[in-house]
C-alpha cells in the first residue's frame, strides 16, 4: 500500500549565477511500513529531499502526497499540524530542548498541540527506548545515544505515518550508532512505521529494505536489498 508519492519534486536555491539546483525533477513512491535508505555523497540533495517531505522545507516544483494528502497544497497553519502529527524526525544533533527533561522532551510533540499524552504510550516508549530510569534527566545529563534515544521517543509519540531521520548515527560512535539503527529497525518492525534514513554509511543502507541513491539532485540508484 502506498504512503508516500513524490512527482516532478525539484528544488532550487538563488537567482542568476548563483542559482542551485538541489533536487531535479525526482519521482518515487514508498509503501506503507517500507524500511528505506536514502544514500549521496554530501551536497547531492539527499537532506534536501527528505526535508521537503517532512514539510520543513517547500519544493520549488512538483508534489509530495503523504497518505493521500497533498502536503503543500495546505495552508502554513495545517501543514504544522499535518508535521507535527504525521511526520517524525530525527536529526543528528538530537534538537532536545536543554531546560526539558526526558519526559517533557518526548511528550513535547503532543502538548504543543494542547492535547494530553497518553500515559500507556509513554510508559511503552521509555521502556523500549531504555529511558525508564532516566525519565526526570535533563540533555546535558544524558550521553549522546540516550539524548538520540529521547529524539527517537518524541519522533513516535505522536504515532506518526512515516519516520524521517537524517544522519542519526552521525555524531555518535559505530557502537552506539548500531544500536540506535536497532531501534529505529525495532520501530519499524513493532510499530508498523514506514522509515527514511538519509545516510552515508553503506552499512547502515544494507539493513534497509531499499536504497535510494541520490547523485547531482537526481536519483542514480533505486534498488531493493530485501
Amino acid at each position: 500500500m502506498e504512503l508516500l508519492r513524490i512527482e516532478n519534486l525539484s528544488k532550487v536555491y538563488g537567482k542568476g549565477e548563483n542559482q542551485v539546483t538541489a533536487l531535479d525533477n525526482i519521482s518515487l513512491t514508498v509503501e506503507k511500513g517500507e524500511f528505506v535508505a536514502i544514500i549521496g555523497s554530501s551536497g547531492s540533495g539527499k537532506s534536501t529531499l527528505l526535508h521537503i517531505i517532512g514539510g520543513v522545507d517547500v519544493p520549488t516544483y512538483g508534489k509530495v502526497f503523504l497518505d493521500g494528502q497533498d502536503v503543500y497544497a495546505q495552508k502554513s497553519e495545517k501543514l504544522a499540524i499535518f508535521r507535527r502529527r504525521q511526520v517524525g524526525l530525527i536529526y543528528q544533533f538530537y534538537n532536545l530542548i536543554p531546560t526539558l527533561n526526558v519526559v517533557e522532551n518526548i511528550t513535547l510533540p503532543v502538548l504543543m498541540d494542547k492535547r494530553e499524552a497518553s500515559p500507556e504510550r509513554l510508559e511503552e516508549l521509555l521502556g523500549l527506548l531504555g529511558l525508564a530510569g532516566r525519565r526526570t534527566h535533563l540533555p546535558n545529563q544524558l550521553s549522546g545515544g540516550q539524548q538520540q534515544r529521547v529524539s527517537i521517543g518524541r519522533a513516535l509519540m505522536n504515532a506518526p505515518a512515516v519516520m524521517l531521520a537524517d544522519e542519526p548515527t552521525g555524531n555518535l560512535d559505530s557502537a552506539t550508532g548500531q544500536e540506535i539503527i536497532n531501534l529505529l529497525k525495532l520501530s519499524n518492525k513493532k510499530y508498523g512505521q514506514t522509515l527514511i534514513v538519509v545516510t552515508h554509511d553503506e552499512n547502515i543502507a544494507l539493513q534497509a529494505d531499499r536504497i535510494i541513491g541520490i547523485s547531482d539532485g537526481k536519483i542514480s540508484r533505486d534498488e531493493r536489498v530485501r
